[in-house]
């Protein structure tokens, strides 16, 4: 049972480690190639993963914990990404309504008496 528990927990590391090589970028990589780290993680089971987290971390925590690199834009937009969360809009939107109903020109339903059959 114990052997089945560790070899379970070394394929883990191995998917682990690839999975997060493939979303890498070339600055996280430390200069080398992409089918050198697979190599090493495959074929060193146990250290290959764990050097290419250790590898990963490092570079990461040098870079201030930030994913956006300089000279890049931000991977994820930094603004709201639809009109209805961006609360600049829905200000907006709320006080054409309100001008709207001030005025008496809103779009609810024709009353009998403005000639609308």
């Amino acid at each position: 049972m114990f052997r089945v528990v560790v070899g379970l927990v070394v394929v883990g590391l191995m998917v682990y480690s690839l999975a997060d090589l493939s979303g890498s970028e070339e600055e996280d990589r430390g200069g080398l190639p992409t089918w050198l780290w697979v190599l090493i993680i495959v074929l060193l089971p146990v250290f290959g993963p764990i050097t290419w987290i250790v590898t990963r971390r490092a570079r990461r925590r040098g870079n201030g914990g930030r994913t956006a690199r300089p000279g890049r834009g931000p991977r994820r937009p930094s603004g709201p990404v639809a009109p209805d969360d961006d609360p600049d809009f829905l200000w907006r939107l709320e006080q054409e309504k309100r001008r709207q109903e001030r005025r008496g020109d809103g779009d609810g339903p024709a009353s009998p008496g403005d000639g609308a059959r």
